[in-house]
């Protein structure tokens, strides 16, 4: 049976994912980054160098828990819709926006999808503009800083025929402008063909005028001008022909004087037949006259182009392909020290909907330490990062991810592997009681206790409650919601003066 997943159908998964940021039953998304200690190929496999591929199994929501640092709240103003970045170059071939493109009707770069094809690009001053007709395949000749038009309708520029989309603001630049991909927008600002309401996909569809016809010139026509109406099933489509040199003369290379002589209405497919034309054609009443021939050339072809559902120009999302979602999310310092910064990272991830250490209900808080954490009443020395801690008492095993000497604070994780989080017999067990904690590195030693000043105010502002022994839980619930995007990087480091941009896109 054949069958194809449709543009449609992508775009439908886009909106449902970019609503549930927002809608009353909203989802709550957390970036986390995670994996302090190196990759290896005893423990995680690869290496700093050439990390592993996260591998989608039932248990890697799981490992990623034990590797987790930090997460942060992903908000309703962090995510976007985007689409790839198509950068303007004068002196450059670009598609043209085409109803039917496909493998047996390839665009000017070879593209056999309209979505694939390079039919808009976005200026250096942010403008972004759709190809609605591309001079019969030629290059682009518009200057160096391209097309400056805010027009609602289209317009000619550098031989190019242009529908102006929309305009980037300076937040949205620095948000969301990568070097692969710009937001995309629904512009309400421009009135497209058809369109009457800011809500383009609940606009109903009876069809569109004819703004452009794609031509094959062929050869041996008789010069002159002539009319041929636009059949289908639209109304009062007519296509100026102009001939010379015996060859019909292609859209871009008309400038001002259009080939669509009248666009018509309630176009949903439509035809030009190149015997059926005339030399007259009344402006005012849009009825041609006098029946003639283009001659007895061969080759010639104009294909009406069908605009999308509301018109060019309204609806980026949908007439760009923006099945593409992107969420950012800034890692500003220590984000009120839920985020370590004496240490690196090399995982990054989407957690949806985690529950709040030992209780049920969805966290909802802005960031989340994900680190175990001990206060002690004394320590000897100074724990370093990575190293290795144990406690004799209960032959409990870490990993140090930061320690804080001001406030005698240290954070660890315990990973899955032996000497990692599990002990020689690979027995998890967790740090306990007021047994010493030894740095196997460092040959550190801290003595665990409850602080005096409980909880404990830290210097990005957060606090930490600690038990009767000194110990304190991840702010989330290890396990909880649904690991629904995992990545593994080279180690990245943190500082307490550095940010950490991210951006995440997500394709449908």
């Amino acid at each position: 049976m054949a069958a194809i997943i449709t543009e449609k159908f992508r775009q439908h998964n886009a909106d449902q994912f970019f609503e549930s940021f927002s809608e009353a039953a909203a989802n709550n998304y957390y970036l986390f980054i995670g994996k302090t200690s190196p990759f290896t190929s005893g423990t995680s496999g690869g290496s700093d160098t050439t990390p592993p591929t996260p591998v989608d199994t039932v248990v890697l929501n799981n490992y990623k828990w034990d590797s987790m640092i930090a997460a942060k709240r992903i908000g309703t103003t962090d995510v976007t819709y985007v689409v790839p970045r198509r950068s303007y170059a004068n002196n450059t071939i670009y598609d043209m926006y085409e109803h039917n493109i496909s493998a047996s009707n390839t665009s000017t770069s070879g593209a056999t999808s309209l979505f694939d094809s390079t039919y808009y690009f976005m200026t250096d001053e942010f403008k972004v503009y759709k190809v609605l007709d591309n001079n019969g395949g030629t290059a682009i000749n518009a200057g160096a800083a391209g097309p400056t038009t805010t027009q609602s309708d289209p317009f000619f520029s550098g031989g190019y025929y242009l529908q102006y989309m929309y305009t980037l603001s300076t937040s949205q630049i620095q948000k969301f402008v990568t070097t692969d991909f710009i937001p995309v927008l629904t512009n309400t600002t421009v009135q497209g063909d058809t369109e009457t309401s800011a809500a383009p996909d609940t606009a109903p569809f009876n069809g569109a005028p004819i703004k452009v016809v794609k031509v094959t010139s062929g050869s041996g026509y008789t010069n002159n001008t002539y009319y041929s109406p636009i059949r289908g099933d639209g109304t009062g489509g007519v296509v100026k022909i102009e001939v010379s040199g015996g060859e019909i003369q292609k859209f871009g290379s008309l400038t001002a004087n259009s080939q669509v002589a009248n666009a018509g209405s309630s176009y949903t497919y439509g035809v030009v037949d190149l015997t059926d034309v005339y030399t007259t054609y009344n402006s005012s009443t849009g009825a041609v006259s006098v029946s003639t021939t283009i001659g007895s050339g061969t080759g010639g072809v104009v294909v009406p182009i069908i605009s999308p559902k509301v018109g060019h120009g309204h609806d980026g999302i949908a007439e760009l392909g923006g099945h593409y979602v992107m969420l950012n999310a800034k890692l500003e310092q220590a984000e009120g020290d839920d985020f370590a910064v004496g240490n690196d990272f090399r995982e990054v991830g989407i957690v949806v909907d985690p529950t709040t250490n030992g209780g049920t209900g969805v966290f909802s808080g802005t960031t989340a330490r994900q680190t175990y954490a001990v206060s002690f009443s004394s320590s000897s020395a100074t724990f370093e990062p990575d190293e290795k801690i144990t406690q004799a008492s209960t032959g409990a095993v870490g990993r140090v991810v930061e320690y804080d000497s001001t406030r005698r604070i240290l954070y660890y994780l315990q990973e899955r592997w032996e000497n990692y989080g599990v002990n020689a017999n690979g027995d998890y067990v967790a740090f306990t009681g007021t047994g010493d904690i030894v740095g196997a590195t460092s040959g550190s030693t801290g003595v665990p206790a409850q602080p005096a000043t409980n909880p404990v105010t830290l210097a990005g502002g957060n606090t930490i409650s600690f038990d009767s022994t000194g110990h304190a839980n991840p702010e989330l619930q290890a396990d909880s919601g649904n690991i629904i995007y995992a990545e593994n990087r080279r180690p990245i480091s943190r500082a307490s003066d550095q940010t950490e941009d991210i951006k995440i896109v997500v394709e449908f």
